[in-house]
């Protein structure tokens, strides 16, 4: 089996857990993969916008979580859990400390060598920019309908022999309003790290992984895992790349006694979405 590669910090975002279109298995598999020193989950790890219509938790949903649990258990990985929009039922708690390795907040500061950034999820740029939350939520139910399609297609193409085909990024690669919005995203957020006084941005939000130098600020975005499958990984240098779930890692067999079934786990009637997911985590590391 592939040895573990241990980097000073990971930054996963947009897993999305609770949906269909959520590669849960893939990330849980990549956290087994590569520890680290600090993890930053920045924010739509849980999609509670789905799970309080018609998504559904699993088991191998609450199996990332028991890697994140063991990362700290085994390597005293510091965790920082930022809210993003799809999991703002963490309103409802932040900001929380959980013993002294895991932490819940809207956002942070990292330093990284001589270097801080300022790491945010990137649903701040919705608010700057003046779009309401419906206009976002009909956003979601579009997505939502493409992933499902795309799901059906690339099946039909996977039959015939074909390589995997994202009709979610050609639609923003060619529709004008989306190309703009993804521009402005990035401008926009890098003012914000100016403007706060530091020297980069790291967020998610926007599906697009990605790091460049905008106007010298660095920008870096972690991608998701939904489609690209993508981490920013920091390295003991200093040095920061984009690390993507491969075809290798996926030939893989690491040792699994996790549950990562299919088995989905019911939300009580008047009990909370996190109130649910961690009685699944604790039972199941009974």
């Amino acid at each position: 089996m592939k040895q573990a590669t241990l980097f000073r910090t990971i930054i996963l975002s947009d897993l999305h857990l609770g949906t269909a279109g959520s590669r849960a298995k893939e990330a849980t598999d990549f956290l087994k993969y590569h520890s680290c020193q600090k993890l930053i989950l920045n924010g739509d790890i849980i999609d509670g916008w789905q799970l309080r219509q018609q998504g559904v938790w699993k088991k191998k949903h609450t199996a990332f979580f028991k890697v994140v649990l063991k990362q700290i258990v085994h390597h005293d990985t510091k965790v920082i859990y930022l809210r993003g929009n799809h999991d703002d039922f963490l309103d409802q708690v932040l900001p929380l400390q959980v013993g002294k390795n895991f932490r819940i907040q809207r956002d942070y500061l990292l330093k990284s060598d001589k270097k801080t950034f300022y790491v945010t999820h990137g649903d701040v740029f919705d608010s700057i920019t003046s779009h309401m939350k419906w206009l976002a939520h009909l956003g979601d139910v579009g997505y939502t309908f493409l992933l499902w399609v795309n799901k059906g297609y690339n099946q039909y193409r996977a039959w015939r022999g074909l390589s995997y085909y994202s009709l979610s990024q050609v639609v923003k690669q060619r529709i004008k309003t989306a190309v703009s919005y993804i521009s402005d995203f990035e401008e926009k957020l890098t003012e914000l790290a100016r403007a706060r006084g530091c020297d980069g941005i790291i967020c998610g939000h926007i599906h697009q992984p990605a790091i460049r130098d905008i106007n010298g600020i660095t920008y870096m975005n972690s991608g998701d895992w939904v489609e690209s499958m993508s981490a920013l990984v920091e390295d003991h240098k200093g040095q920061w790349h984009l690390l993507y779930y491969s075809d290798v890692m996926a030939s893989e067999t690491p040792d699994n006694e996790l549950d990562v079934s299919e088995e989905e786990v019911t939300i009580p009637a008047g009990q909370t979405i996190s109130q649910t997911i961690m009685t699944d985590l604790l039972t199941s590391t009974k």
